[in-house]
């Protein structure tokens, strides 16, 4: 049946609906196939009842901190102390495009906001600065997928909702596998950077502009700060954090930096709503087919065929990383990971693997997806900002999917990455 349900989709998608529709017009080909029609009632109530989970409301306020952070210039600032932080080594512009992403990820968590917010700045800066442009685009890219895992994440949340795993929990897990997926990536680049004989944007590190630009920038650290540190030592929710830190970033926006307008206000909660709404119709579509996959009991037809073959829990993840990474090459990132999980969470669960760690194999893998052609929704932002044509983009941006794959491998066999830092604080 779930082959039926994507061919249906897929059909959908090529006829031109919106991904909405699509799901939809999917849900209705389930109910004709099951072949009970007083059932129609529950798409419904299964489309109202998949946003009403408390933890969504999260959302809307992540992508309002950082719609926010560009116009309060907060953003500007953090690239600042970026480049006065690594700005001296060979390929600096490179690294400062990393450590943004990293940084910049503790406040949205989204890949798509981080590689427009970073790329639009640092994209033209590399371009300037000798970059070859597909090169510059292809890491302003890459290093967008840490958005969603270092925390705050929108996958995350949406993850959370919908297996019942605490959404704390899976932001406290998610921060080791965000700061090796950044490291990998400097590592990656510092190689290319000798390849390529790329330019020092500093001639060498100094103490006194670290010291400028970290007190220029601490007014810019302290919004994630005050939503990773919230959850971390358990103040605050992520729904409590992201209100709390939409807050301050207002009132530095209209006291400290006087940069933000009652006009970029309204433009940027038009922005939020208007992705939110997106995101929230597009959880209603896929919440009733996932319903009625359930309903079918098609987790529990497939988990013996699965387990007849990959006998470990590594091996059952191996399995799904690779259903998902290509499902996601042609499905819109949300779609999938709301489509996917009801199917591979109770998997997860009868293969005996904790679900923080599912959890974030699974946030990862579709967040791999954003880079990879034909669908990957950040090779289009980034090639639009960088006006880079699509075809060098997808030419480049191999090498990054490759270690962000890398990465997937030594979470799926070295689950401490992901549970260490959870344990340690009682998860």
């Amino acid at each position: 049946m779930s082959l039926i349900l994507m061919l249906v989709f897929f059909t959908m998608l090529v006829c031109g609906l919106p991904l909405f529709a699509s799901m939809l017009a999917t849900a209705l080909s389930g109910f004709v196939y099951i072949g009970d029609f007083s059932q129609l009632r529950i798409m419904v109530q299964q489309f109202y009842g998949g946003m009403e989970p408390f933890s969504l409301l999260a959302i809307p306020y992540f992508i309002l901190v950082g719609e926010l952070m560009g116009s309060a210039g907060l953003t500007e600032r953090l690239l600042r102390f970026a480049e006065a932080l690594v700005g001296h080594l060979k390929g600096g512009l490179g690294y400062v495009t990393v450590v943004a992403s990293i940084i910049f990820a503790g406040v949205n968590g989204s890949a798509a906001a981080d590689a427009s917010a970073v790329g639009s700045i640092m994209i033209p800066a590399m371009k300037k600065g000798g970059y070859p442009a597909s090169y510059a685009a292809g890491l302003t890219a890459g290093s967008s997928l840490i958005g969603p895992i270092i925390p705050p994440s929108i996958f995350m949340i949406l993850f959370g909702a919908m297996t019942k795993t605490n959404v704390g929990a899976l932001f406290i897990a998610g921060v080791m596998p965000g700061l090796l997926l950044g490291i990998a990536f400097m590592l990656m680049h510092r190689i290319s950077a000798a390849k390529l004989d790329l330019p020092i944007v500093n001639t060498e590190f100094s103490v006194s502009k670290l010291l400028s630009a970290t007190g220029g920038a601490i007014t810019s650290l302290i919004a994630p700060g005050i939503i990773i540190g919230g959850i971390l030592f358990g103040f605050m929710t992520p729904t409590e954090s992201g209100a709390v830190a939409s807050l301050y970033v207002l009132i530095v926006g209209f006291i400290w930096t006087r940069q933000l307008s009652w006009k970029a206000v309204c433009k940027a909660l038009g922005n939020t709503v208007r992705l939110t709404s997106v995101i929230f119709v597009v959880i209603g579509a896929a919440t009733i087919v996932g319903w009625i996959l359930s309903s079918e009991q098609v987790p529990q037809k497939l988990a013996p065929l699965v387990l007849e073959y990959a006998k470990t829990p590594s091996m059952v993840l191996l399995f799904m990383s690779l259903i998902i990474f290509v499902v996601g090459m042609f499905m819109e990132e949300i779609a999938a990971l709301v489509l996917l999980t009801p199917v591979f969470a109770p998997l997860a669960v009868v293969a005996g693997i904790d679900p923080l760690h599912f959890g974030i194999v699974m946030t990862l893998n579709i967040t791999i997806a954003l880079i990879t052609p034909p669908m990957g929704a950040c090779v289009y932002i980034v090639s639009s900002i960088g006006s880079v044509p699509l075809e060098k983009m997808f030419k480049h941006i191999w090498p990054f999917v490759l270690v962000a794959i890398g990465c997937q491998l030594m979470l799926i066999f070295i689950p401490g990455i992901s549970l260490w830092l959870p344990r340690l604080l009682g998860y």
